[in-house]
Order: C-alpha cells, then structure tokens, then sequence
C-alpha cells in the first residue's frame, strides 16, 4: 500500500517528466521517419492529354464514329441529347451506340442539343 504513494510522488518529479518528454519525441522521430520512407517509395501518379484527332469527317450519317472512347463529348446514335462522358446520361448509352466528339459545335453541327442533367453543358 506504500507503492502509490511513492509512484505518485516520482510521477511528479522533474525527472521524471524529462524522460517522458524524451520518449515522446524518440517515438515520434521514429513515426515521422517511417512516414518519410512510405512516401518516398509510393507510387506518382503522371496524368497526360491523350491525343485526340483535330479533324473529324462528319460526312458519314454526322456521326464521329472513328474517335476514341475519350471524347470530350458522347451521345447515342439514337438519341437527341450530347454530354460529358462522367454524367448519369451518358452512363446508360450502350457502348455499340456511343458517338463521340470534340466539342459542342460539332455535336451541334451533327443535330445534338445538351442534356439538361449535365452540369456545364451549353
């Protein structure tokens, strides 16, 4: 019953708080450490511009059937309605029927108008 009280007293001492301190900041430099190397061996992630041809014949039924499936734009060939390629509308067209383009004038050009569910269409 003497072991408390003499606990409780130590606790209290300046030394005893010193080595506290000091065991403190070996684990934490041995943390920062640790986290240093996890992020020096991560993999980086590089994001590039996929090409995309600049020229596009919109003779053949003005569609662009020949670009890639990265378009800045997708509509369905039986549908009426251009949008992003990460809107819900654009999710529900089948892959056979995908149509993509560059750019709103020539979605427009091939008689597309915007999906209305598509933020920042014009």
């Amino acid at each position: 019953m003497n072991i408390l009280p003499k606990i409780i007293k130590k606790c209290k001492s300046k030394e005893f708080l010193d080595i506290t301190i000091i065991i403190l900041i070996a684990f934490g430099s041995f943390g920062l450490g640790k986290l240093s190397e996890i992020s020096k061996n991560s993999p980086r992630s590089i994001i590039t511009k996929e090409e995309v041809p600049k020229k596009v014949n919109l003779s053949t039924a003005n569609v662009v059937s020949s670009l890639p499936s990265s378009g800045m734009l997708v509509a369905s060939k039986n549908g009426t309605k251009y949008h992003f390629p990460w809107c819900a509308g654009a999710s529900q067209i089948a892959e056979k029927n995908k149509i993509w383009f560059n750019s709103t004038e020539e979605a427009r050009k091939a008689g597309y108008t915007p999906a209305n569910n598509c933020k920042g269409l014009e």
